[in-house]
């Protein structure tokens, strides 16, 4: 189909819609159909989408703004690992053709550029999670949730750089480097999903998909200033997890705390990745749907809100526990009823747990030789040595893990009970603001400061892994900033299977709270 015919079919369908098409406004309003969409690619997800199914802009016209933006920050920031613009170009293409010649969107995402995490195997195109062993491997199959983009229309147009294997809360690798902060480019713009974080936050794409084991979602979300969502997992997840590495090309499951969820620069973006990601596996879609109940609240003062602002375990700094005290006072002036003293769960022993289980799964894809080592040093190690925790949970038996699924199910019980008087519960999403990249430095050396004292690199995660273990959906919402301009953020915990509610609290805790800065690759 020529460009001529394209324009005209898509003006037909506008006009349809009652809406001129920016190809063929009058002369006078040239200049005003300009300004509303050359900044277009800069604008939130729903703004994108509303554009291009009412014909405002093609999908190929969008795709050429963002590639564009591409060339002038990516080099700079390095969030972009894989970029395949000849294959998004015909996917575009695609997308426009089939609106002009029938009217209707290929789906909800219809004509969307966006990338995806480089954890997700992406049929045709490289993926190689970080890993030097990966470098050349192209799927012959996308993972399900991105199967699940295609087929809402979105045009996936590169990958998003991650640690390598995913087993870093800093992002870098051997293949393509360093991502940068998009604040500051001495910190680090967090891990696994600092690819993807950044490049929301810095414009090169709209919305993503992270994966968060052990916050590998939102700890980048909190550093980059964006908005993830770490979706509920139960018995199953509700966003299919088929296809992600770090479990080995062609492995059909996946660690049993590993969930998917979406990043956008708002809560309502949020929503509409939700909507397309929330899905069971195919085998299950023949036979049952996920339906995730709307929120039953319309404002603040419905809410009674738990807040955790600090705790001996992971004590935060002096500019998170301000935003807490802000956080407090301004849900307490909209009307909420608010209590600041109860806590679901020992956090120690939630986070012991968290530990025991997550290093257990991630024992599965090892090598025989070397799990075979892994219980022989194990084997070595009294049953109480504290420096054993890592080996002894690696290598143990199917009935130790039995019983720590058991007192999983107990902390869910606990969080169950505490979610009987308290609607969501609200805590940092890290000890501090973004912290110094330490790429150069071997992992047993690193370590973060807070408020002057030297603490543990991992503890930066230790408060979002409150919710990992028990797969209850958490939400990072950016609020406030350091003296310095880095981004703060705090964390809603909701109830299993509230991921929609959360959703609805960012967006009315977001009139309320200290606005977020926007990085500066956003002002265009």
């Amino acid at each position: 189909m020529s460009r001529r015919t394209l324009l005209a079919a898509s003006s037909a369908v506008a006009g349809a819609l009652g809406i001129s098409h920016p190809a063929f406004a009058a002369e006078g309003s040239a200049t005003q159909a300009t300004s509303t969409t050359s900044t277009l690619h800069l604008a939130p997800a729903r703004q994108q989408l509303a554009a291009l199914r009412s014909g405002q802009i093609t999908s190929r016209a969008l795709l050429d703004q963002l590639l564009a933006h591409h060339a002038q920050v990516n080099p700079g920031l390095n969030a972009v690992a894989t970029l395949d613009a000849d294959a998004a170009r015909a996917a575009a293409d695609k997308a426009d053709q089939y609106l002009a010649r029938t009217g209707r969107t290929l789906g909800p995402l219809h004509g969307l550029p966006m990338t995806v995490k480089d954890a997700l195997e992406t049929k045709g195109m490289r993926t190689t999670c970080g890993s030097t062993d990966l470098t050349g491997h192209i799927p012959d199959k996308d993972a399900d949730v991105v199967a699940l983009l295609r087929a809402a229309g979105a045009v996936i147009i590169g990958k998003t750089n991650v640690p390598a294997m995913c087993q870093d809360i800093q992002t870098s690798n051997a293949i393509f480097g360093r991502t940068k902060n998009p604040f500051a480019a001495d910190r680090t713009a967090g891990g696994s999903s600092g690819g993807p974080a950044a490049a929301v936050a810095a414009g090169l794409t709209s919305l993503e998909v992270g994966s968060d084991l052990a916050g590998s979602l939102r700890l980048p979300a909190a550093y980059c200033g964006v908005y993830a969502l770490r979706t509920s997992r139960g018995t199953a997840p509700i966003v299919p997890t088929r296809g992600h590495i770090p479990r080995p090309p062609g492995w059909l499951t996946s660690s049993d705390m590993l969930s998917l969820g979406p990043i956008a620069r708002t809560p309502a973006d949020l929503d509409v990745l939700l909507d397309v990601l929330a899905a069971p596996a195919p085998a299950d879609a023949v036979a049952w749907q996920i339906n995730l109940p709307a929120p039953t609240k319309t404002c603040l003062s419905q809410y009674r809100i738990g807040i955790w602002a600090d705790d001996a375990y992971c004590h935060v700094d002096a500019d998170v526990r301000g935003l807490l005290t802000e956080v407090a006072r301004a849900v307490r002036a909209a009307g909420s009823c608010v209590d600041d003293t109860t806590k679901p769960v020992d956090f120690a022993a939630s986070d012991k747990l968290f530990q025991r289980l997550m290093y257990a799964t991630s024992a599965a894809s090892a090598s025989d030789a070397a799990f075979a080592s892994e219980v022989q040093a194990a084997n070595a190690l009294a049953d109480d040595d504290p420096s054993g925790l890592y080996l002894k949970s690696r290598t143990m038996r199917h009935r130790d893990w039995a019983r720590a699924d058991e007192d999983r199910q107990k902390l869910r019980a606990s969080w169950a009970s505490y979610f009987g008087t308290h609607d969501i519960l609200i805590t940092p999403a890290a000890p501090t603001a973004a912290v110094l990249d330490q790429t150069s430095i071997p992992v047993p050396q690193r370590y973060i400061t807070v408020d002057g004292e030297k603490r543990s690199y991992y503890d930066q995660t230790a408060w979002i892994n409150l919710a990992g273990p028990v797969g209850l959906p958490s939400l990072v919402v950016p609020a406030g900033q350091t003296a310095d301009g880095l981004p703060l953020a705090i964390q809603i915990i909701g109830p299993h299977l509230t991921d929609r509610t959360l959703i609805s609290v960012a967006q009315l805790l977001a009139r309320v709270l200290p606005t977020a800065p926007k990085a500066p690759a956003l002002a265009g």
